[in-house]
């Protein structure tokens, strides 16, 4: 047969496969990537809870106590409840090591040379700055917040 004489035609390509529904590896690969998703959401949200219950539990203690010497040694206990997370004889501390444990990891030392200098001895004095407490307060709270913190 003479090659001129074949009958042929264009090619035609077929249709392209409709984007819906998926194909099975594609439902996978969803499936993966919402489980990833909700873990994730999950995890950051018990993160933030136990950070929350944290915060509540500070408040809350300090609150309850009626005068800055109270306040001084209820800040105090919690920082040593906290510190025990990090380092189990944390609690046996006292005095400058104690300040330097509290210190450490701060990019300023804020217990040593700052407000957190009270904790020494404010509890045991008859009179205590309100404004000194309330600068205690601050940098105590942050720093059990650190240490409380999950993961740590």
């Amino acid at each position: 047969m003479n090659p001129l004489e074949l009958p042929l035609r264009d090619v035609h390509e077929p249709a392209a496969p409709p984007w819906w529904p998926p194909a099975p590896g594609w439902w996978i690969v969803f499936g993966v990537l919402l489980a990833v998703v909700a873990a994730l959401a999950w995890w950051r949200w018990r993160r933030a809870r136990r950070r929350r219950l944290a915060a509540r539990l500070f408040d809350g203690t300090v609150a309850a106590a009626d005068t800055p010497a109270k306040k001084i040694a209820a800040i105090s206990e919690l920082l040593r409840r906290a510190a025990r997370r990090r380092d189990p004889a944390a609690d046996t501390l006292d005095g400058d090591a104690w300040l330097r444990l509290l210190d450490s990891g701060l990019p300023q030392p804020v217990f040593a040379s700052g407000a957190g200098a009270l904790l020494l001895e404010g509890a045991f004095r008859p009179a205590v700055d309100e404004n000194a407490v309330e600068a205690l307060r601050i940098a105590a709270r942050a720093r059990f917040l650190d240490w409380m913190a999950p993961g740590r």
